[in-house]
């Protein structure tokens, strides 16, 4: 992204495909059944029953969009990451004091002679300070590298460490605007490979090569994106966080659309302009993608089904 882009700025312009990518692909890496096809009905429809798989996707869902506001407003922090853990872990992880918190208890890793760190004090003096030093690489790629691999070799949680550290991978590239980290089509053998070799062998190599392999295809998938998007509405870009107050305005607090523009301020020569962009707005808004304006999937589910009332 080119010039001073606030940092998320790429992550926010992708942001529909991303969660839908990084969501199964990373889902898929850990045993999901889901397809593609599937899960993208699961996001615009919501989950019917108890479904684990369904669970494990839509966390993976919130704990993105989660991203996507915290990283611009808080950085790369152990806060961050141990809120991306508890995001992704709730209603999978049965003791809920470990969601998100440094694990208190011993874990083994299956099909691996590696043994974690076990020591909790240990273990949250590492935590951060495998925090602090991605911070203070230059090279936002580096960084992600980085996190990727030495959380999930540290294991600092009581399960999920993996999927955590596949998000948190995506916390530098957001806040340098490079394309994101999605593992598109990544192997799920391939993965294991790559992990065992730093697991057993503190060894990179194939990480490094799945990394890089990986990090190409989202470059070049996610500039695709961007290029069919076109240069972005500057009227609509210079209104967009009054979009995001007018819209919360009409579902969160049921004003009309009129109530909620003369609520923000704006001078009458903006207010015209600004009408016929929130009506539009408003006609498009739809489950699968209110996650840009920060809305639940419940509540434009029952906004829709009330007739859209504005």
């Amino acid at each position: 992204m080119p010039g001073q882009s606030p940092a998320g700025t790429y992550a926010r312009r992708v942001l529909e495909p991303l969660l839908l990518d990084l969501s199964w692909s990373s889902s898929r890496l850990e045993g999901n059944r889901y397809s593609l096809l599937a899960t993208q009905e699961l996001f615009k429809h919501g989950m019917a029953g108890e479904d684990l798989d369904a669970v494990m996707l839509l966390n993976h869902k919130r704990a993105i969009e989660f991203m996507v506001d915290a990283v611009p407003a808080h950085g790369l922090t152990s806060a961050v990451i141990g809120n991306l853990h508890a995001i992704l872990l709730e209603e999978l992880l049965a003791n809920t004091d470990g969601l998100g918190r440094i694990r208190q208890t011993v874990v083994n890793i299956g099909d691996t002679t590696y043994v974690p760190l076990q020591a909790p004090l240990l273990l949250q003096e590492m935590f951060d300070q495998i925090v602090e030093k991605a911070r203070l690489i230059k090279n936002p790629v580096e960084a992600a590298f980085f996190l990727w691999v030495n959380l999930a070799y540290l294991q600092p949680f009581e399960d999920g460490n993996k999927r955590t550290s596949r998000l948190a991978a995506n916390i530098p590239l957001m806040l340098y605007n490079c394309a994101p980290l999605s593992f598109l089509d990544v192997e799920v053998q391939d993965y294991v490979y790559a992990m065992l070799g730093v697991y057993e062998y503190g060894d990179v190599t194939l990480a490094t090569e799945l990394f890089a392999w990986a990090y190409r295809r989202s470059i070049r998938k996610y500039a695709v994106q961007l290029n069919a998007a076109g240069v972005p509405d500057p009227v609509r870009f210079r209104f967009r966080e009054k979009l995001n107050e007018a819209i919360g305005r009409v579902l969160r607090e049921q004003q009309t659309a009129d109530a909620a523009t003369a609520a923000l301020g704006l001078s009458e020569d903006d207010i015209q302009l600004f009408r016929p962009i929130l009506a539009q707005e408003l006609r498009l808004l739809d489950v699968y993608n209110c996650a840009r304006y920060r809305l639940s999937m419940d509540l434009v589910q029952q906004w829709v089904e009330a007739g859209r009332p504005h």
